[in-house]
């Protein structure tokens, strides 16, 4: 039976999820009503602007047209990331590790959204200096909390940390 304790990190976890991913879908219709077949926001001037772009693929355009296999990945990333967040114990180190994963499950879902309803995601972040493709916030979600998560799996967890998540049966053994 899960504890209280666990019932409200559970509830907060989604409620984190739910949060960002309004604060996304939010971003992206004012892109949609404020940059759609207008010229370029520029924010800072050679630097960084605001341009709609309707991306039909994954990062730096790759995977064009390919929204079944975008979807199925975003369904077995949220189900990993539901796994781990139900089987992680109760200790305040792991505290960085639900916000991150919340992170990411908040970028998948709300480029899932963009992807069943508009069979596109609304990108508009450029980085013109570097000429770095156009993204959104949710792909900030995704790829600013992946990095720290590696860095944290590298460098910070042990393995014995990271013990609760098991993909095996446990083997119990008859008494005789």
């Amino acid at each position: 039976m899960m504890s209280f304790r666990r019932k409200i990190r559970i509830l907060l976890d989604i409620l984190g999820i739910c949060v960002l991913v309004a604060l996304d879908q939010y971003a992206k219709y004012l892109a949609v009503i404020h940059l759609k077949d207008k010229p370029a926001y520029i924010i800072i001037n050679g630097v960084l602007e605001l341009n709609y772009l309707e991306n039909k693929g994954a990062a730096f355009g790759m995977l064009q047209n390919q929204k079944a296999f975008f979807i199925f990945v975003a369904v077995v990333i949220l189900c990993v990331i539901g796994y781990v967040l139900l089987k992680m114990p109760e200790d305040r180190k792991y505290v960085i590790l639900h916000v991150l994963l919340s992170l990411i499950a908040a970028g998948a879902i709300g480029n899932m959204i963009d992807r069943i309803r508009l069979n596109y995601v609304v990108d508009y972040i450029y980085f013109v200096l570097i000429n770095f493709p156009i993204f959104n916030l949710a792909d900030i979600y995704v790829t600013v909390s992946t990095a720290a998560l590696v860095i944290l799996l590298l460098f910070v967890y042990k393995e014995s940390d990271l013990n609760f998540i098991s993909f095996k049966q446990k083997k119990y053994r008859m008494l005789k």
